[in-house]
């Protein structure tokens, strides 16, 4: 008898890759209406007038537009909430206006998602498995998906880093490939190859915090309900782990999101209004910090808590549990190639599921 979770039937990198695909669509979908509604909304606020910016955010990947000229948000029509912007836009506009930015946005989270959740799967199995051929035991301690969130981030963050000026790009305006070229050009012009990694280290210190405190509040969830296996492999109950652990993430590193949020769009400005000639760098984070605590307080480095639970705890549940069920998905299929492998050599095998 062999158990469903055997090391053999370990789901491999591409299952994996698919696994956090299927969890990207799902999140975007789900998501991306939210979010369409939230700017519209944003749009027609006074405060929002030309040469102003804000961020598009469906709780994969952030997209910095400038107002008045992303195409997809009308002006003519003025929103009385949020049910009533979903009526209007559904009833003059079609559904489809609903999921409107939606291409840019998998195309650019498909390979970010991929990227990380791959790498946080395979370093948090290759740690484990040196720990426990090395203490001779089958536990897995909190340091180990702590240090894989926090790498694979890292590694994803690092990697599409180079296209954040030309998501910016993208989001201001329809631009052409040849469009798109040109403005990649100009950056490696004004700025070298460093220009392509502008903002990384601030992007790290918010991200890199948040995934390591994701990946072990998650796995700490899991381990603190005294649940059978196939419970706690449920969709459900991913979905509830996720949404938990993303909480705790989002409030704890909730700081550093509002002062990369101020940098993000004060620079944003100057790479959609200069064309990508910019003299002048945007503010560091501690000068932004410093700013924010000096007239608001500690309550200003908070700001927007509820907002930022409320579209965070979703998307990280979402994602979680559809890459939880993809996993168990191409588990279980691994291990019936398995027996019928078995079996057409003349062996009989019984693969017990876990309990």
């Amino acid at each position: 008898m062999i158990r469903e979770d055997d090391p053999q039937f370990r789901i491999t990198p591409v299952q994996q890759m698919a696994s956090a695909c299927s969890g990207a669509l799902i999140t975007s979908l789900f998501m991306t209406p939210l979010d369409v509604v939230k700017i519209r909304l944003q749009a027609q606020q006074k405060a929002l007038l030309s040469n102003k910016c804000y961020l598009y955010c469906n709780g994969l990947m952030e997209h910095l537009c400038p107002c008045g000229e992303t195409a997809w948000i009308p002006r003519r029509v003025h929103f009385h909430g949020t049910f009533d912007a979903f009526y209007k836009i559904t009833k003059l506009e079609g559904v489809t206006a609903l999921w409107s930015g939606l291409s840019p946005t998998l195309v650019l989270a498909l390979p970010c998602t991929v990227i990380y959740f791959v790498s946080y799967e395979q370093l948090r199995y290759k740690m484990k498995t040196t720990y426990n051929n090395v203490t001779g035991t089958m536990s897995q301690p909190m340091w180990i998906p702590l240090i894989a969130g926090a790498t694979a981030r890292m590694t994803a963050v690092t990697l599409v880093s180079p296209v954040e000026l030309i998501r910016t790009k993208m989001q201001s305006k329809k631009l052409t490939y040849s469009e798109i070229k040109t403005a990649l050009g100009q950056v490696l012009k004004y700025e070298g190859y460093r220009g392509l990694f502008r903002g990384l280290g601030s992007t790290l210190l918010r991200d890199v915090p948040f995934s390591g405190i994701y990946w072990t509040t998650f796995e700490t969830t899991k381990k603190v309900f005294d649940k059978p296996d196939s419970e706690k492999n449920s969709f459900l109950f991913n979905f509830f782990c996720g949404s938990v652990a993303g909480s705790i993430a989002a409030f704890i590193t909730l700081p550093f999101d509002v002062v990369k949020t101020h940098q993000q769009i004060e620079l944003g400005e100057k790479e959609i209004y200069t064309d990508g000639r910019i003299k002048q760098r945007a503010s560091n984070m501690q000068d932004i910090a410093k700013s924010i605590y000096r007239n608001h307080g500690i309550k200003g480095l908070f700001t927007g808590f509820l907002p930022r639970i409320f579209k965070v705890a979703p998307a990280c549940a979402i994602m979680i549990a559809t890459f939880e069920y993809g996993k168990q998905f191409f588990r279980k299929y691994n291990s019936q190639k398995y027996k019928e492998k078995m079996q057409s050599e003349g062996v009989d095998i019984e693969i017990i599921k876990c309990d």
